[in-house]
């Protein structure tokens, strides 16, 4: 299962690196290859960023060991909650993570769950071992290259929802997860919009 998963991996990007260095020829018709491209690779998913809050600053303030267990101890109360909103986690970054997920309101939902497990495991913790966590979603068609990484302008407005102008215990959005998730949920705007996005929300309650 380990050995099929890995090839299937290295299929995808081997077929990508192919179709970019015909993109690179001279006369090569860039609309053709991007056109076959995106038939290959183009999926629809929302995407999930994460980061933690002050984990810049609490690295200078306490030491990179310290951090590694609020890391530690982020992931394992995170990721069971991923799961259970069926969620894919691609990628773990330092105290980041990427997620996608086929359902715009499972990945809401899923957020909401985040946000409430960091605060029930923080009213207990001193200021310093608390996991103050920052969300970002998107959600549109996008590049899925096996299961390594996802491109495009909502995977970029989501990073930067989550990773620039969340705060602790916020979930942002792009304006493409408001329209998605549907009535149930309220919003409000913000005023920083990140490239792509079109317009950015604060999800409330």
């Amino acid at each position: 299962m380990t050995y099929a998963r890995n090839v299937g991996l290295s299929a995808s990007e081997d077929r990508l690196e192919k179709l970019i260095a015909e993109r690179l020829r001279p006369g090569a018709d860039k609309a053709e290859i991007d056109a076959r491209i995106w038939d290959l690779f183009g999926e629809e998913w929302a995407v999930m960023f994460t980061d933690l809050a002050g984990f810049s600053s609490g690295v200078a303030s306490f030491g990179i060991i310290h951090f590694l267990q609020v890391i530690y101890e982020s992931q394992r109360l995170l990721i069971p909650r991923i799961d259970a909103d069926d969620g894919i986690l691609l990628k773990v970054e330092g105290d980041s993570m990427l997620v996608i997920f086929r359902n715009v309101t499972k990945a809401i939902d899923c957020a909401r769950a985040m946000q409430q497990a960091c605060r029930d495991y923080s009213t207990t913790r001193d200021a310093a071992e608390q996991v103050r966590l920052c969300v970002g979603l998107g959600f549109g068609r996008v590049l899925r290259i096996g299961d390594r990484d996802v491109y495009g302008n909502q995977v970029n407005a989501a990073a930067k929802l989550g990773e620039d102008i969340a705060r602790a215990g916020e979930i942002l959005v792009t304006g493409a997860v408001r329209e998605a998730a549907g009535e149930g949920y309220a919003f409000e705007p913000i005023d920083k919009v990140p490239p792509g996005a079109g317009a950015a929300f604060r999800l409330l309650g």
